[in-house]
């Protein structure tokens, strides 16, 4: 995990390196100030020469000013080599996340995806902050100190023995109970996550049903629990500072108190050696603070770096084999015996025995009820998952064998929900070919019956789609990302119930456009509306999973009960038309 961690790191090796080489300076330095300005002060009590005097107090300066750089360039290469880990970081984990197969996806929700890419990296961000600087630092810093502070004062440095195990000890107890607290926290900014990213994507949902208090309410329970979970461990961490003040106090009243004794009647210590001691007890126990924050935010990161190191480490269930086909033939597709389950652990098959031919640049129309598996059908032709039992084979060859982006450029598919991107309409109809000209484009539109409304626009093609296409229809949406499937050209175009939000007439001017200008195009139509696939070269009827009936129109309509009673439903009392 920590060796996966250091690999982000890459670029920014030389900022990390000279960051722990300008602590190191900055520690030996302000080590070395508390004993140069004891030595002024008993200097300037002792009445030495002036140039004694001003030879010592220019060699503190010099002292302040390198130790000021240092740290002012430790600061500097500190956030380059923190802020150059963290963007490392999302880099491979976003990377990581567009290899994964749905399988994968549907392992983790995609709040904790994003809370992971966010909240978490800059968990570890902080902590490696912490750590480069404050980690080399504070020990360096403890260890010189209390070197120097035996060696100038002597019996004054007993203080440390009784103040340090104090410290360690509490700020250890701190720690231990504040722990469980943070950690609890970053489930739950999940659940916040996934509250807001719900109603940002069904707002219209929440209005129309006018459930923004439920939502607010729903927003705020989760909102109260990551609150509570903080200040109970805020609460605890604050006992840091009380703790730490004690411990000054007491060793700066010790020091003076034996101090000035000493230095008063057994004139043992001067005025110099007890400023520099009371110097060195602050370096002390600031270095033990700096510790304890280190150690709570580095359990803290702990945590994050765990959740990060599961998504850097999920192995993609699809993967490419190991001499890949780097061609698709043609857009002919079988089912051999096909079985599939979405997990392992399902009591019952999405599909079963599924044997059927496609011929390439045959129309084929899939109809069936809720749940009858008709998109997971198709999913299977992409190689979004994989059979669980059987063959597909795609152009005559097993889909397993191919390249996935080979397979996946030959095979379009056109959701009923699909997505537009925030940008031009002319951007996002290249997501489908990046190199499409303006007459590729044009002529995509026009095919499917978007270019109409396109030329309406004020900007046509430049048309500023907002995020997740909320500047247009329904319909105009789906026929956007027909244009765009269609821009891919592909040996296999599969509409997944992505005509529903177009009247017939579109919807048939549309396949009319399918006909006449990719014959050569496999065409796979799921629809509700048998109006869609009645002229269809193949209808499939499905039923919980299996292939209830093939055939024609008129040849599922003297046989199949299910198409027919599907026919009749649809066309009774509308004159034949749906």
């Amino acid at each position: 995990m920590l060796k996966r961690l250091l690999a982000c790191i890459r670029e920014y090796k030389a900022a990390t390196i000279l960051t722990l080489v300008f602590i190191l300076g900055e520690a030996v330095i302000e080590t070395l100030i508390p004993t140069k300005t004891a030595d002024l002060i008993t200097f300037v009590n002792d009445g030495s020469p002036m140039e004694m005097v001003i030879r010592t107090g220019l060699i503190l300066t010099a002292m302040a000013i390198v130790s000021l750089a240092c740290g002012t360039l430790a600061a500097f290469t500190c956030s380059k080599a923190a802020t150059g880990l963290s963007k490392n970081l999302r880099h491979d984990l976003f990377a990581q996340v567009q290899k994964y197969s749905f399988q994968n996806i549907d392992k983790f929700s995609s709040s904790s995806l994003v809370t992971r890419m966010t909240t978490d990296v800059n968990n570890v961000q902080f902590a490696f902050m912490m750590i480069i600087r404050m980690g080399l630092r504070s020990p360096l810093m403890f260890i010189l100190s209390v070197i120097a502070a035996y060696r100038m004062g002597g019996s004054l440095a007993t203080a440390f023995v009784v103040v340090i195990p104090l410290l360690v000890v509490g700020l250890a107890l701190i720690g231990k109970f504040a722990l469980p607290a943070f950690r609890s926290v970053f489930k739950k900014y999940d659940r916040l996550n996934e509250s807001v990213e719900e109603n940002v994507r069904g707002m219209r949902v929440v209005k129309g049903f006018s459930r923004e208090e439920h939502e607010k309410e729903k927003f705020g329970r989760a909102s109260e629990d990551i609150r509570k979970d903080f200040t109970k461990a805020e609460r605890i961490v604050a006992l840091n500072q009380p703790l730490m003040t004690l411990c000054m106090y007491f060793d700066m009243v010790f020091i003076l108190t034996v101090g000035t004794h000493m230095a008063v009647v057994d004139r043992s210590v001067d005025i110099g050696q007890i400023s520099a001691m009371i110097t060195y007890g602050v370096q002390i126990l600031m270095s033990l603070m700096f510790l304890s924050m280190i150690y709570v935010m580095v359990t803290m990161s702990a945590e994050s770096l765990k959740r990060i190191d599961e998504v850097l480490t999920e192995q993609p269930t699809l993967v490419n084999p190991g001499q890949p086909v780097m061609e698709v033939t043609d857009g002919s597709i079988d089912f051999e015996n096909v079985s599939f389950k979405y997990s392992a652990q399902a009591k019952r098959s999405a599909l079963e025995n599924i044997s059927l031919h496609i011929p390439t640049g045959t129309t084929v129309g899939i109809l069936g009820g809720t749940g009858s598996s008709k998109s997971t059908l198709v999913q299977l032709i992409p190689r979004l998952y994989d059979v669980t039992e059987g063959t597909l084979k795609v152009g005559g060859t097993d889909v397993r064998q191919y390249d996935l982006e080979t397979l996946r450029d030959s095979v379009a598919m056109v959701l009923q929900k699909n997505e537009l991107f925030s940008g031009t309409i002319a951007e996002n109809l290249r997501w489908g070919n990046e190199n499409a000209s303006d007459e590729e484009i044009t002529h995509a539109c026009r095919l499917a019956q978007a270019e109409e409304f396109i030329e309406r626009f004020p900007d046509k093609y430049e048309t500023y789609i907002e995020q997740g296409g909320t500047n247009v229809s329904g319909g105009q949406k789906q026929r956007l990302c027909i244009a765009r499937a269609l821009l891919k050209k592909p040996k296999i175009l599969i509409l997944d119930d992505s005509t529903s939000a177009v009247d017939t007439k579109t919807d048939q001017l549309i396949r009319q456009g399918f006909r006449e200008f990719i014959p050569e195009t496999t065409k796979i139509i799921i629809a509700q509306r048998v109006a869609s696939v009645q002229d269809a070269d193949m209808i499939i009827v499905m039923d919980n999973g299996t292939i209830a009936d093939v055939g024609t129109h008129e040849e599922l309509l003297s046989r199949s009960p299910i198409y027919r009673e599907v026919f009749e439903q649809q066309t009774s009392g509308n004159g034949g038309e749906d």
